[in-house]
């Protein structure tokens, strides 16, 4: 029998043992008072989650479809500012472009994003911003505080991704004046890939498409939601809801501040093991910009090859990440989302701590112990 590998990757993420029970049920119906109770769960928990008010539906669809559902609800022909400073802000803009006039604000991977030339596109008329809050291709987590006060400055809508924050970061929705915003359930919530959670706030509503997508028509999920029982417009994936709902019921019985201060000490304390090691954390962070709270990213060392220190990690049972696009080779990335706790990270620690020495690399100093200082 093949061992189980401990994912400690920027999801997906280890799924605790009872959410995996949930979907091994038998079938229901989906148009029952039984799904509707489960979707029920969820929302009033992801409601939480999100901080806000705002009506929240969830797709059978991945992450991405989230994205898209978002961009083709209110964007259509629109003039789209798309701040990308990593992979996935290249991934909304890519997006964008098939719906509106969207315009790339580009900085670096990893590098604080442009907000000047935000603050031209907006003056020039841009009628919608999207952002990566937590852009887990390199680690750094941008200020969507910030980017929700110039939206609301120029009457734009803001779509933000908090695929990798919501459920394990302080995020504030309705505080931040977030119109659309969008997770997924395989990241800080630890229930299996496969749904997009949105919410949609009253002005979006009030300025979306006259020609909406059909299956990702969020008009139709917040009718369906709003009857008795809930239901979802289209056929749901009905285990993967169970499962959520079970993950949702996970984080309300933890409690919502005491999981997000749990993921950003397990962030600094892979930090601190980096910084013991001798490593350069990967993003350059300014007083806007922070290093993520769910993922650490780091520079690897000169004569470390990516494929040989993974390699030995993962013969050791654990999977990390490496860089992406053209950050392979160049960086490795250590997750910590959804249920993780001090045995998983310092485990990590010390299996990627041996793997670099093995690969020749000469450690300043013990990345285990610094990690178990602040943890302990």
């Amino acid at each position: 029998m093949e061992k189980e590998l401990l994912l400690m990757m920027p999801g997906p993420v280890p799924i605790p043992e009872r959410v995996r029970f949930a979907m091994s049920r038998q079938a229901i119906n989906h148009r029952s008072a039984d799904f509707g109770a489960a979707y029920a769960d969820c929302v009033r928990v992801l409601k939480t989650c999100f901080a806000t008010k705002n009506d929240l539906v969830v797709i059978s669809g991945s992450g991405t479809a989230g994205m898209e559902a978002a961009i083709a609800n209110v964007s259509r022909d629109k003039k789209i500012a798309c701040l990308v400073n990593g992979k996935f802000g290249e991934r909304l803009y890519k997006i964008s472009q098939r719906y509106g006039k969207a315009t790339e604000i580009k900085s670096e991977w990893g590098t604080p994003l442009n907000l000047e030339k935000l603050k031209e596109e907006l003056e020039n008329g841009a009628e919608v911003v999207t952002l990566i809050h937590n852009e887990t291709s390199c680690a750094i987590k941008n200020p969507a505080e910030e980017i929700g006060r110039l939206c609301k400055k120029h009457d734009a809508l803001f779509l933000m991704d908090g695929i990798t924050s919501i459920g394990g970061d302080t995020v504030e929705v309705d505080k931040w004046g977030v119109d659309i915003a969008i997770t997924g359930s395989q990241k800080c919530f630890a229930a299996p890939a496969g749904l997009a959670m949105v919410s949609v706030s009253p002005k979006a509503w009030e300025r979306v498409t006259k020609n909406p997508p059909y299956y990702l028509d969020l008009a139709a999920y917040k009718k369906s939601a709003s009857g008795t029982p809930m239901e979802t417009p289209y056929t749901p994936a009905v285990p993967l809801f169970l499962a959520l709902r079970e993950a949702c019921l996970i984080v309300e019985e933890e409690g919502l501040p005491a999981r997000i201060a749990r993921h950003q000490k397990m962030a600094k304390a892979v930090q601190a093991a980096a910084q013991a090691w001798g490593l350069t954390l990967f993003p350059k962070i300014d007083k806007l910009h922070n290093y993520s709270s769910t993922v650490t990213a780091i520079e690897y060392p000169a004569g470390v090859k990516d494929d040989e220190m993974r390699g030995i990690v993962k013969k050791m049972g654990i999977i990390i990440a490496g860089g992406q696009d053209h950050l392979k080779g160049k960086i490795f990335r250590i997750g910590n989302m959804g249920s993780v706790g001090p045995l998983e990270i310092l485990a990590t620690l010390a299996i990627t701590q041996h793997a670099l020495k093995k690969c020749g690399y000469a450690v300043k100093g013990d990345g285990v112990g610094a990690a178990a200082e602040v943890l302990g």
